[in-house]
Protein backbone atom coordinates (compact mmCIF):
# COMPACT_ATOMS: atom_id res chain seq x y z
CA UNK A 1 0.00 0.00 0.00
CA UNK A 2 1.19 3.48 -0.95
CA UNK A 3 2.23 5.79 2.02
CA UNK A 4 1.33 8.52 0.20
CA UNK A 5 -2.70 9.11 -1.12
CA UNK A 6 -1.80 11.96 -2.72
CA UNK A 7 1.97 12.90 -5.10
CA UNK A 8 2.56 16.36 -6.73
CA UNK A 9 6.34 16.65 -8.02
CA UNK A 10 7.77 19.62 -9.76
CA UNK A 11 4.67 21.28 -10.34
CA UNK A 12 5.38 24.44 -12.17
CA UNK A 13 2.76 27.25 -13.79
CA UNK A 14 3.62 30.47 -14.93
CA UNK A 15 1.09 33.17 -15.87
CA UNK A 16 1.79 36.52 -18.36
CA UNK A 17 4.98 38.39 -16.42
CA UNK A 18 4.34 35.85 -12.53
CA UNK A 19 5.98 32.36 -12.05
CA UNK A 20 3.58 31.22 -9.93
CA UNK A 21 5.19 27.88 -8.98
CA UNK A 22 8.67 26.42 -9.60
CA UNK A 23 9.37 22.81 -8.87
CA UNK A 24 6.91 22.63 -5.81
CA UNK A 25 6.20 19.00 -4.13
CA UNK A 26 3.20 18.29 -1.72
CA UNK A 27 3.06 14.81 -0.03
CA UNK A 28 -0.30 14.05 1.57
CA UNK A 29 -0.72 10.85 3.91
CA UNK A 30 -4.13 8.91 3.88
CA UNK A 31 -6.46 9.85 7.01
CA UNK A 32 -4.02 13.06 7.53
CA UNK A 33 -4.58 16.75 7.78
CA UNK A 34 -1.86 18.74 5.88
CA UNK A 35 -1.70 22.19 5.64
CA UNK A 36 -0.59 24.16 3.20
CA UNK A 37 1.48 28.33 4.23
CA UNK A 38 3.05 30.71 3.04
CA UNK A 39 2.22 34.52 2.32
CA UNK A 40 -0.22 35.62 -0.04
CA UNK A 41 1.10 35.27 -3.88
CA UNK A 42 3.11 31.98 -2.09
CA UNK A 43 1.24 29.86 -4.31
CA UNK A 44 -0.91 27.84 -2.37
CA UNK A 45 -3.97 28.35 -4.06
CA UNK A 46 -2.63 27.96 -7.40
CA UNK A 47 -1.16 24.54 -6.40
CA UNK A 48 -4.61 23.71 -5.30
CA UNK A 49 -6.35 24.71 -8.36
CA UNK A 50 -3.87 22.87 -10.55
CA UNK A 51 -4.77 19.79 -8.52
CA UNK A 52 -8.88 20.59 -8.44
CA UNK A 53 -8.37 20.91 -12.79
CA UNK A 54 -8.95 24.53 -12.35
CA UNK A 55 -5.43 25.04 -14.28
CA UNK A 56 -3.28 23.18 -16.18
CA UNK A 57 0.43 22.69 -14.66
CA UNK A 58 3.04 23.64 -17.36
CA UNK A 59 5.25 20.72 -15.85
CA UNK A 60 5.21 18.12 -12.64
CA UNK A 61 3.13 15.16 -12.21
CA UNK A 62 0.49 14.09 -10.05
CA UNK A 63 0.07 10.62 -8.57
CA UNK A 64 -2.76 9.42 -6.57
CA UNK A 65 -3.58 6.28 -5.03
CA UNK A 66 -0.70 5.41 -6.40
CA UNK A 67 -1.26 5.38 -9.94
CA UNK A 68 -0.06 8.62 -12.08
CA UNK A 69 -3.43 10.84 -13.18
CA UNK A 70 -3.40 14.14 -15.53
CA UNK A 71 -6.67 15.81 -13.74
CA UNK A 72 -8.14 17.69 -16.74
CA UNK A 73 -10.95 19.33 -14.93
CA UNK A 74 -13.17 19.97 -11.81
CA UNK A 75 -15.50 17.20 -12.77
CA UNK A 76 -12.85 15.31 -13.40
CA UNK A 77 -11.49 15.90 -9.94
CA UNK A 78 -15.03 15.16 -8.47
CA UNK A 79 -15.21 11.84 -10.19
CA UNK A 80 -11.70 10.95 -8.58
CA UNK A 81 -12.96 11.75 -5.62
CA UNK A 82 -11.00 15.36 -4.50
CA UNK A 83 -13.22 18.02 -3.42
CA UNK A 84 -12.16 21.61 -2.82
CA UNK A 85 -13.72 24.49 -0.77
CA UNK A 86 -12.56 27.49 -2.51
CA UNK A 87 -11.03 31.09 -0.54
CA UNK A 88 -13.06 32.90 -2.52
CA UNK A 89 -17.32 31.65 -2.08
CA UNK A 90 -19.34 31.33 -5.04
CA UNK A 91 -22.61 30.60 -4.30
CA UNK A 92 -25.60 30.84 -6.55
CA UNK A 93 -28.00 33.07 -4.20
CA UNK A 94 -31.19 32.51 -5.95
CA UNK A 95 -30.65 28.43 -6.13
CA UNK A 96 -32.08 26.83 -3.07
CA UNK A 97 -28.97 25.35 -0.80
CA UNK A 98 -30.04 21.37 -2.45
CA UNK A 99 -29.09 22.98 -5.54
CA UNK A 100 -25.67 24.35 -4.99
CA UNK A 101 -24.59 21.50 -2.91
CA UNK A 102 -25.92 19.03 -5.83
CA UNK A 103 -24.46 21.78 -9.03
CA UNK A 104 -23.26 19.85 -11.58
CA UNK A 105 -24.44 16.43 -10.72
CA UNK A 106 -28.11 16.48 -9.95
CA UNK A 107 -29.94 13.51 -9.18
CA UNK A 108 -32.32 12.56 -12.55
CA UNK A 109 -35.44 10.42 -12.47
CA UNK A 110 -35.53 10.51 -16.69
CA UNK A 111 -32.47 12.02 -18.68
CA UNK A 112 -33.16 15.93 -18.16
CA UNK A 113 -35.51 15.43 -15.51
CA UNK A 114 -34.17 16.21 -12.12
CA UNK A 115 -35.29 14.19 -9.28
CA UNK A 116 -35.80 17.49 -6.66
CA UNK A 117 -37.32 14.76 -3.82
CA UNK A 118 -34.07 12.64 -3.73
CA UNK A 119 -31.70 15.44 -4.31
CA UNK A 120 -33.21 17.49 -0.87
CA UNK A 121 -33.87 14.63 1.03
CA UNK A 122 -29.92 13.45 0.83
CA UNK A 123 -29.39 17.62 1.11
CA UNK A 124 -30.96 17.16 4.59
CA UNK A 125 -28.35 13.68 5.19
CA UNK A 126 -25.48 15.74 4.09
CA UNK A 127 -26.81 18.56 6.16
CA UNK A 128 -27.18 16.55 9.22
CA UNK A 129 -23.75 14.87 9.09
CA UNK A 130 -21.99 18.47 9.24
CA UNK A 131 -24.24 19.64 12.02
CA UNK A 132 -26.56 22.14 10.05
CA UNK A 133 -30.19 22.26 10.36
CA UNK A 134 -31.26 24.50 7.66
CA UNK A 135 -34.50 23.77 5.30
CA UNK A 136 -32.58 21.81 1.91
CA UNK A 137 -35.08 24.37 -0.13
CA UNK A 138 -34.19 27.44 1.24
CA UNK A 139 -32.65 29.84 -1.02
CA UNK A 140 -28.51 30.33 -0.54
CA UNK A 141 -29.29 34.23 -0.77
CA UNK A 142 -31.14 33.90 2.72
CA UNK A 143 -28.34 32.71 4.72
CA UNK A 144 -25.09 35.02 5.99
CA UNK A 145 -21.97 34.94 4.62
CA UNK A 146 -20.80 32.31 7.45
CA UNK A 147 -23.36 30.07 7.02
CA UNK A 148 -22.74 29.82 2.70
CA UNK A 149 -19.08 29.35 3.65
CA UNK A 150 -20.82 26.33 6.18
CA UNK A 151 -22.93 24.86 3.13
CA UNK A 152 -19.61 25.08 0.74
CA UNK A 153 -18.20 22.53 3.34
CA UNK A 154 -21.12 20.16 3.36
CA UNK A 155 -20.65 20.33 -0.19
CA UNK A 156 -17.47 18.94 0.12
CA UNK A 157 -18.09 16.17 2.28
CA UNK A 158 -21.09 15.27 -0.21
CA UNK A 159 -19.12 13.63 -2.73
CA UNK A 160 -17.58 11.50 -0.21
CA UNK A 161 -14.22 12.76 -1.34
CA UNK A 162 -10.95 10.95 -0.11
CA UNK A 163 -9.10 14.40 -0.49
CA UNK A 164 -11.11 17.64 0.68
CA UNK A 165 -9.06 20.73 0.31
CA UNK A 166 -10.25 23.53 2.18
CA UNK A 167 -9.11 26.79 1.15
CA UNK A 168 -9.56 29.60 4.29
CA UNK A 169 -12.19 27.55 5.29
CA UNK A 170 -12.51 29.65 8.68
CA UNK A 171 -12.63 33.22 6.72
CA UNK A 172 -15.87 33.57 8.15
CA UNK A 173 -16.74 31.65 11.13
CA UNK A 174 -17.15 32.21 14.28
CA UNK A 175 -15.42 30.50 17.19
CA UNK A 176 -18.47 27.81 17.69
CA UNK A 177 -18.49 26.92 13.80
CA UNK A 178 -14.82 26.86 14.11
CA UNK A 179 -14.78 24.06 16.59
CA UNK A 180 -17.87 22.34 14.72
CA UNK A 181 -15.48 22.25 11.36
CA UNK A 182 -12.71 20.88 13.44
CA UNK A 183 -15.43 18.16 14.66
CA UNK A 184 -16.35 17.71 11.15
CA UNK A 185 -12.40 17.48 9.86
CA UNK A 186 -11.54 15.06 12.62
CA UNK A 187 -14.17 12.76 11.83
CA UNK A 188 -13.16 12.55 7.80
CA UNK A 189 -9.74 12.19 9.24
CA UNK A 190 -10.78 9.02 11.47
CA UNK A 191 -12.36 7.55 8.22
CA UNK A 192 -9.25 7.82 6.14
CA UNK A 193 -9.62 10.90 4.51
CA UNK A 194 -6.85 13.66 4.00
CA UNK A 195 -7.69 17.14 4.14
CA UNK A 196 -5.09 19.59 2.78
CA UNK A 197 -5.90 22.97 4.70
CA UNK A 198 -4.96 26.26 3.81
CA UNK A 199 -5.17 28.85 6.71
CA UNK A 200 -3.18 32.04 8.00
CA UNK A 201 -4.31 31.48 11.27
CA UNK A 202 -1.88 30.27 13.47
CA UNK A 203 -3.45 28.57 16.24
CA UNK A 204 -5.77 26.55 13.61
CA UNK A 205 -2.59 25.32 12.08
CA UNK A 206 -1.10 24.28 14.95
CA UNK A 207 -4.31 23.10 16.61
CA UNK A 208 -5.96 20.34 13.85
CA UNK A 209 -2.71 19.65 11.51
CA UNK A 210 -0.39 16.77 11.17
CA UNK A 211 2.00 18.37 8.98
CA UNK A 212 2.66 21.45 7.52
CA UNK A 213 4.76 22.34 3.91
CA UNK A 214 5.37 26.04 3.73
CA UNK A 215 6.28 27.55 -0.24
CA UNK A 216 7.19 31.44 -0.23
CA UNK A 217 7.38 32.77 -3.99
CA UNK A 218 6.20 29.99 -5.85
CA UNK A 219 8.87 27.20 -4.01
CA UNK A 220 8.90 24.75 -1.86
CA UNK A 221 10.78 25.62 1.49
CA UNK A 222 10.12 22.31 3.58
CA UNK A 223 7.67 19.87 4.93
CA UNK A 224 7.47 19.90 8.85
CA UNK A 225 5.75 17.65 11.75
CA UNK A 226 3.49 20.20 13.00
CA UNK A 227 3.68 18.87 16.58
CA UNK A 228 7.38 20.57 16.05
CA UNK A 229 6.42 23.84 14.86
CA UNK A 230 5.56 27.23 16.78
CA UNK A 231 3.73 30.25 15.54
CA UNK A 232 7.18 32.28 15.59
CA UNK A 233 9.11 29.33 13.33
CA UNK A 234 6.13 29.00 10.82
CA UNK A 235 6.07 33.18 10.09
CA UNK A 236 9.60 33.15 9.59
CA UNK A 237 9.97 30.51 7.32
CA UNK A 238 6.86 31.54 5.51
CA UNK A 239 8.20 35.39 5.23
CA UNK A 240 11.74 34.68 5.07
CA UNK A 241 12.97 37.19 8.25
CA UNK A 242 12.34 37.53 11.55
CA UNK A 243 8.84 39.76 12.51
CA UNK A 244 9.41 40.58 15.88
CA UNK A 245 6.00 42.65 16.04
CA UNK A 246 2.88 41.95 14.27
CA UNK A 247 1.42 45.54 14.93
CA UNK A 248 3.19 48.21 14.18
CA UNK A 249 3.58 51.61 16.54
CA UNK A 250 0.47 53.74 17.31
CA UNK A 251 1.74 57.26 16.42
CA UNK A 252 -1.50 58.97 15.40
CA UNK A 253 -2.90 61.35 17.57
CA UNK A 254 -6.70 62.09 17.87
CA UNK A 255 -8.26 64.96 17.30
CA UNK A 256 -11.33 66.98 17.69
CA UNK A 257 -14.89 65.03 16.59
CA UNK A 258 -15.48 64.65 13.14
CA UNK A 259 -18.55 62.39 12.98
CA UNK A 260 -21.65 61.58 15.27
CA UNK A 261 -23.76 59.49 14.66
CA UNK A 262 -27.31 59.68 16.67
CA UNK A 263 -30.33 56.76 17.50
CA UNK A 264 -29.09 55.23 14.58
CA UNK A 265 -31.86 52.69 13.44
CA UNK A 266 -32.36 50.15 10.39
CA UNK A 267 -36.13 50.34 8.34
CA UNK A 268 -35.18 46.39 9.23
CA UNK A 269 -36.53 45.74 12.77
CA UNK A 270 -34.20 42.44 13.55
CA UNK A 271 -31.19 44.68 12.60
CA UNK A 272 -29.37 47.83 14.14
CA UNK A 273 -31.37 49.90 16.25
CA UNK A 274 -30.56 52.99 18.34
CA UNK A 275 -27.00 53.22 17.88
CA UNK A 276 -24.74 56.37 19.06
CA UNK A 277 -21.41 56.88 18.50
CA UNK A 278 -18.68 59.60 17.44
CA UNK A 279 -15.36 59.42 15.90
CA UNK A 280 -12.23 61.72 16.19
CA UNK A 281 -10.15 63.01 13.40
CA UNK A 282 -7.08 60.55 13.01
CA UNK A 283 -8.73 57.93 15.09
CA UNK A 284 -8.96 54.45 14.81
CA UNK A 285 -12.24 53.22 15.89
CA UNK A 286 -12.17 49.34 15.94
CA UNK A 287 -16.01 47.68 15.65
CA UNK A 288 -16.19 43.92 17.61
CA UNK A 289 -18.82 41.59 17.75
CA UNK A 290 -20.04 38.30 17.34
CA UNK A 291 -21.64 37.32 13.68
CA UNK A 292 -25.08 38.63 14.06
CA UNK A 293 -24.41 41.23 16.00
CA UNK A 294 -25.53 43.61 12.71
CA UNK A 295 -21.62 45.73 12.83
CA UNK A 296 -21.61 44.95 8.72
CA UNK A 297 -25.83 46.45 8.28
CA UNK A 298 -24.84 49.47 10.70
CA UNK A 299 -21.66 50.42 8.59
CA UNK A 300 -23.74 49.85 5.58
CA UNK A 301 -26.32 52.29 6.63
CA UNK A 302 -23.86 54.83 7.25
CA UNK A 303 -22.64 54.63 3.97
CA UNK A 304 -26.17 54.84 2.10
CA UNK A 305 -26.55 51.06 1.27
CA UNK A 306 -29.47 50.34 3.43
CA UNK A 307 -32.45 52.25 4.73
CA UNK A 308 -32.61 53.45 8.54
CA UNK A 309 -36.03 54.93 9.44
CA UNK A 310 -34.75 57.58 11.92
CA UNK A 311 -31.02 59.11 13.60
CA UNK A 312 -28.94 61.72 12.79
CA UNK A 313 -25.27 62.05 11.23
CA UNK A 314 -23.23 64.80 11.83
CA UNK A 315 -20.50 65.47 9.67
CA UNK A 316 -17.95 68.08 10.49
CA UNK A 317 -20.54 70.21 12.82
CA UNK A 318 -23.06 69.62 9.46
CA UNK A 319 -26.00 67.46 9.78
CA UNK A 320 -26.57 65.22 6.42
CA UNK A 321 -29.13 62.20 5.29
CA UNK A 322 -27.04 59.36 3.57
CA UNK A 323 -29.72 57.44 1.08
CA UNK A 324 -27.49 56.41 -0.96
CA UNK A 325 -23.68 55.79 -1.54
CA UNK A 326 -22.94 58.75 -3.77
CA UNK A 327 -24.14 60.84 -0.37
CA UNK A 328 -21.61 59.30 1.33
CA UNK A 329 -19.01 59.87 -1.16
CA UNK A 330 -19.71 63.37 -1.71
CA UNK A 331 -19.06 63.54 1.83
CA UNK A 332 -15.48 61.97 2.10
CA UNK A 333 -16.85 58.68 3.16
CA UNK A 334 -14.77 55.34 1.71
CA UNK A 335 -15.76 51.59 2.26
CA UNK A 336 -14.31 48.84 2.02
CA UNK A 337 -16.50 46.02 2.10
CA UNK A 338 -16.58 42.83 3.74
CA UNK A 339 -17.00 40.58 0.67
CA UNK A 340 -13.55 41.50 -1.49
CA UNK A 341 -14.60 39.10 -4.48
CA UNK A 342 -18.27 39.93 -4.44
CA UNK A 343 -18.75 43.71 -3.47
CA UNK A 344 -14.95 44.78 -4.02
CA UNK A 345 -13.34 44.32 -6.93
CA UNK A 346 -14.13 44.45 -10.78
CA UNK A 347 -12.29 40.80 -10.94
CA UNK A 348 -12.42 40.80 -15.38
CA UNK A 349 -10.78 44.59 -15.42
CA UNK A 350 -7.38 45.75 -14.70
CA UNK A 351 -5.97 47.02 -11.73
CA UNK A 352 -5.94 50.32 -13.66
CA UNK A 353 -9.65 50.28 -14.25
CA UNK A 354 -10.28 49.58 -10.56
CA UNK A 355 -7.86 51.66 -9.27
CA UNK A 356 -9.78 55.11 -10.95
CA UNK A 357 -12.89 53.66 -11.00
CA UNK A 358 -14.21 56.16 -7.79
CA UNK A 359 -12.38 58.78 -9.29
CA UNK A 360 -13.61 58.60 -12.89
CA UNK A 361 -14.84 61.85 -13.30
CA UNK A 362 -12.11 63.96 -12.31
CA UNK A 363 -10.43 62.51 -15.43
CA UNK A 364 -12.59 63.56 -18.21
CA UNK A 365 -11.29 65.79 -21.29
CA UNK A 366 -14.30 67.46 -22.50
CA UNK A 367 -17.04 65.58 -20.67
CA UNK A 368 -16.69 62.59 -22.88
CA UNK A 369 -13.18 61.58 -23.58
CA UNK A 370 -10.73 60.09 -20.61
CA UNK A 371 -7.78 61.54 -19.96
CA UNK A 372 -5.50 57.94 -19.49
CA UNK A 373 -2.16 60.26 -19.30
CA UNK A 374 -3.44 60.99 -15.87
CA UNK A 375 -5.09 57.55 -15.41
CA UNK A 376 -2.09 56.07 -15.82
CA UNK A 377 0.12 58.69 -13.37
CA UNK A 378 -2.64 57.73 -10.65
CA UNK A 379 -2.14 54.36 -10.96
CA UNK A 380 1.49 54.21 -11.12
CA UNK A 381 1.75 56.29 -8.30
CA UNK A 382 -0.86 54.47 -6.21
CA UNK A 383 1.16 51.38 -6.99
CA UNK A 384 4.64 52.93 -5.62
CA UNK A 385 2.69 54.27 -2.83
CA UNK A 386 1.36 51.09 -1.04
CA UNK A 387 3.76 48.81 -2.55
CA UNK A 388 1.12 46.40 -5.18
CA UNK A 389 2.58 43.62 -6.79
CA UNK A 390 1.28 43.33 -10.38
CA UNK A 391 3.23 42.64 -13.28
CA UNK A 392 1.58 45.83 -15.27
CA UNK A 393 -1.41 48.48 -14.41
CA UNK A 394 -2.97 46.10 -17.53
CA UNK A 395 -2.91 43.26 -15.15
CA UNK A 396 -6.50 42.03 -14.25
CA UNK A 397 -6.77 42.35 -10.66
CA UNK A 398 -8.60 38.63 -9.97
CA UNK A 399 -5.08 37.22 -11.27
CA UNK A 400 -3.48 39.30 -7.88
CA UNK A 401 -3.36 37.94 -4.43
CA UNK A 402 -5.71 38.42 -1.84
CA UNK A 403 -3.57 40.95 -0.19
CA UNK A 404 -2.67 43.36 -3.25
CA UNK A 405 -6.26 43.50 -4.31
CA UNK A 406 -7.12 44.55 -1.15
CA UNK A 407 -3.88 47.58 -1.58
CA UNK A 408 -5.95 48.30 -5.10
CA UNK A 409 -9.22 48.92 -3.65
CA UNK A 410 -7.70 51.25 -0.58
CA UNK A 411 -5.79 52.82 -3.79
CA UNK A 412 -9.77 53.45 -5.23
CA UNK A 413 -10.91 55.17 -2.27
CA UNK A 414 -7.15 56.78 -2.09
CA UNK A 415 -7.95 58.69 -5.02
CA UNK A 416 -11.04 60.53 -3.90
CA UNK A 417 -9.25 61.66 -0.59
CA UNK A 418 -11.96 60.76 1.72
CA UNK A 419 -11.62 61.75 5.19
CA UNK A 420 -13.56 58.92 6.83
CA UNK A 421 -12.59 54.88 6.04
CA UNK A 422 -14.95 52.27 6.41
CA UNK A 423 -12.86 48.80 6.33
CA UNK A 424 -15.07 45.77 7.05
CA UNK A 425 -12.58 43.01 7.91
CA UNK A 426 -9.83 44.69 5.97
CA UNK A 427 -7.22 41.45 6.45
CA UNK A 428 -9.89 38.70 5.77
CA UNK A 429 -7.98 35.51 4.10
CA UNK A 430 -4.77 37.62 4.19
CA UNK A 431 -1.24 36.14 5.06
CA UNK A 432 0.80 37.43 8.29
CA UNK A 433 2.69 39.66 6.22
CA UNK A 434 0.48 41.52 4.38
CA UNK A 435 -1.58 42.05 7.28
CA UNK A 436 1.23 43.63 8.89
CA UNK A 437 1.08 46.29 5.76
CA UNK A 438 -2.68 46.55 5.70
CA UNK A 439 -1.84 47.75 9.33
CA UNK A 440 0.74 50.35 8.18
CA UNK A 441 -1.40 51.91 5.57
CA UNK A 442 -4.28 52.28 8.31
CA UNK A 443 -1.58 53.79 10.65
CA UNK A 444 -0.54 56.15 8.12
CA UNK A 445 -3.56 57.20 6.97
CA UNK A 446 -4.37 57.71 10.39
CA UNK A 447 -1.27 59.48 11.07
CA UNK A 448 -2.34 61.85 8.01
CA UNK A 449 -5.43 62.95 10.16
CA UNK A 450 -7.91 60.38 8.48
CA UNK A 451 -10.19 58.87 10.76
CA UNK A 452 -11.04 55.21 10.72
CA UNK A 453 -13.83 52.86 11.56
CA UNK A 454 -12.36 49.37 11.29
CA UNK A 455 -14.66 45.58 11.41
CA UNK A 456 -12.53 42.81 12.67
CA UNK A 457 -13.85 39.49 13.91
CA UNK A 458 -10.20 39.02 15.24
CA UNK A 459 -9.89 40.37 18.48
CA UNK A 460 -6.03 40.76 19.25
CA UNK A 461 -6.58 42.49 15.46
CA UNK A 462 -8.80 45.31 17.03
CA UNK A 463 -6.43 45.39 20.21
CA UNK A 464 -3.12 45.67 18.18
CA UNK A 465 -4.35 48.46 15.73
CA UNK A 466 -7.53 50.44 17.32
CA UNK A 467 -7.26 53.41 19.50
CA UNK A 468 -10.67 52.63 20.72
CA UNK A 469 -13.71 49.66 20.26
CA UNK A 470 -17.05 49.82 20.10
CA UNK A 471 -18.52 46.59 20.71
CA UNK A 472 -22.03 45.51 19.72
CA UNK A 473 -23.99 42.52 20.48
CA UNK A 474 -27.88 41.48 18.72
CA UNK A 475 -27.96 45.15 16.83
CA UNK A 476 -26.75 47.20 19.71
CA UNK A 477 -23.97 49.09 21.18
CA UNK A 478 -22.69 47.29 24.47
CA UNK A 479 -20.23 49.00 25.13
CA UNK A 480 -16.64 51.56 24.10
CA UNK A 481 -13.49 50.52 25.45
CA UNK A 482 -10.33 51.78 25.23
CA UNK A 483 -6.92 51.92 27.71
CA UNK A 484 -6.44 48.92 29.74
CA UNK A 485 -10.01 47.54 29.61
CA UNK A 486 -9.12 46.94 25.74
CA UNK A 487 -8.89 43.00 26.37
CA UNK A 488 -10.32 39.69 24.90
CA UNK A 489 -11.65 38.76 28.16
CA UNK A 490 -14.14 42.30 28.26
CA UNK A 491 -15.05 42.61 24.51
CA UNK A 492 -16.33 38.80 25.08
CA UNK A 493 -18.28 40.27 27.77
CA UNK A 494 -19.67 43.21 26.25
CA UNK A 495 -19.57 40.94 22.90
CA UNK A 496 -22.50 39.26 24.58
CA UNK A 497 -24.03 41.04 26.34
CA UNK A 498 -27.71 40.31 24.88
CA UNK A 499 -30.78 42.78 25.31
CA UNK A 500 -33.01 42.11 28.39
CA UNK A 501 -36.45 43.41 28.57
CA UNK A 502 -36.60 45.94 31.44
CA UNK A 503 -39.52 45.62 33.09
CA UNK A 504 -40.07 48.57 34.47
CA UNK A 505 -40.42 49.84 30.86
CA UNK A 506 -42.49 46.86 29.20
Amino acid sequence: MAEYILEMRGVCKSFPGVKALDGVSLLVRKGSVHALMGENGAGKSTLMKCLFGLYSMDEGEIQYDGQTVRISSPFDALRRGISMVHQELQPIPERSIAENIFCGRYPTTLPGIIDHAKMNAETAEVLKKVGLDYDPELKLGALSVSQIQLVEIARAVSINARVVIMDEPTSSLTGGEVAKLFSIINALRDAGVAIIYISHKMDEILRISDEVTILRDGKLIGTWIAGELTTDLIITRMVGRQISNLFPPKENQPGETILEVKDFTSINPRSFRDVSFSLRKGEILGVAGLVGAQRTELMEGLFGLRATVSGRIIYNDEKFRCSRPKDAMDHGLAMLTEDRRQTGIFGVLSVSDNISMASIKKYLKYLVVLDKKRINTLVEDNIKKLSIKTPSIKTLIMSLSGGNQQKVIVSRWLANDPDVFIMDEPTRGIDVGAKYEIYCIIGDLAKQGKSIIMISSEMDELIGVADRIMVMCDGRVTGFVDGEDMNEETIMELATRYEKVDEKNA
